[in-house]
């Protein structure tokens, strides 16, 4: 698959800027990817959608206040994304980082930071005191670059049931849920569940290579607990609320690790294992993300879902619209 054939025509204007208010107050798009057909919805009407014996699986990663800017000794800024915890060290991306160098102590903070070794692309490990009371002094959240920084979007970039700290970005699937859509679905008998997967650069990198196989993904530590294992496996019906959900899911159950690091990437021509129905907001052109959703639900219908959507004007990105995507991945 070439990975020009993820793109796709955007009016500026349709890339949300801030997130729905209430959170379930979001448009939702919904697929039944059996029957070809789309309907247009509000994002409270989710547990319409679903029934006894689903396992409704959430993302219980919280994100850090990642973002952090260094300064050179010769005085030039650094900005430091923190990626993940390594034991000791943390790998970071830089930018600009084109003359950076081992042995290189960096200022943030109030704080040292040294530049132990260079993984490519900008990655770097990277080693300080107490990198996580540095991320509290004077961390920011992570916005993409594609939102405007303010204070009310910084307090919104994170789910309500956020609770495991490690993410670069937040699974921006789980912004729309409110303690009352919660309480619905489980009215309605479906059985939450919560997994872990911490997301990094895995989830958020853009494809780059002409062909899409040839992308390289970056792992993205995951755990998945035996209340989840359970959940899922006496499931009728598994749905993964956002992608970082099925990437878990899809990992745990194609290796039996419970715990460890997914660079599983999901793309058309995928066999699904776990997951049968797929939670998610309207992603990048380009993005592995959109490559898994056109693996879940099939090429030609997630073009015509992505094109009614600018019709219908529907909002994009991180903080935009939801789609819900019935009966297709392990299903189709």
């Amino acid at each position: 698959m070439l990975t020009s054939e993820l793109d796709y025509e955007l009016p500026e204007d349709l890339i949300a800027q801030s997130p729905a208010e209430p959170r379930d107050a979001s448009r939702l798009m919904v697929i039944d990817v059996s029957r070809g057909t789309i309907t247009h919805h509000t994002f409270r009407d989710l547990p319409r959608f679903l029934v006894p014996d689903d396992a409704l699986v959430l993302n219980e990663t919280k994100v850090l206040p990642a973002r952090v800017k260094a300064n050179k000794p010769t005085g030039g800024e650094v900005e430091l994304l923190f990626l993940r915890d390594l034991g000791g060290t943390w790998e970071v991306l830089a930018r600009p980082s084109k003359r950076l160098r081992p042995g290189l102590t960096l200022m943030a903070g109030g704080g040292r930071l040294e530049l132990v070794e260079s993984l490519g692309d900008g990655h770097w490990v990277v080693t300080a005191p107490d990198v996580r009371g540095l991320l509290d002094r004077c961390g920011s959240m992570p916005l993409p670059p594609y939102i405007r920084p303010a204070p009310e979007t910084e307090s919104r970039y994170q789910t309500i049931y956020a609770r495991n700290e490690g993410s670069a970005a937040a699974p921006t699937a789980g912004f729309h849920f409110t303690e009352g859509v919660l309480e619905d679905a489980e009215r309605a008998g479906a059985q939450i569940a919560r997994i872990t997967l911490h997301v990094g650069v895995g989830t958020f990198m853009p494809v780059r290579t002409e062909r899409l196989e040839e992308h390289r993904m970056h792992a993205e530590h995951y755990r998945v607990p035996q209340e989840a294992v359970r959940a899922v496996q006496g499931a009728g019906r598994v749905v993964a609320a956002g992608t970082t959900v099925a990437r878990t899911l899809e990992t745990w159950a194609a290796t039996g690790e419970a715990e460890g690091e997914s660079n599983l990437f999901v793309y058309p021509g995928y066999r699904w294992l776990a997951v049968d129905t797929l939670l998610t907001n309207f992603h990048l052109p380009r993005s592995t993300l959109l490559a898994m959703v056109m693996s879940f639900g099939g090429e030609d219908l997630v073009r015509e879902a992505y094109a009614t959507a600018v019709k219908e004007r529907y909002r994009f990105y991180s903080f935009g619209d939801a789609m819900l995507l019935l009966d297709g991945g392990r299903r189709r």
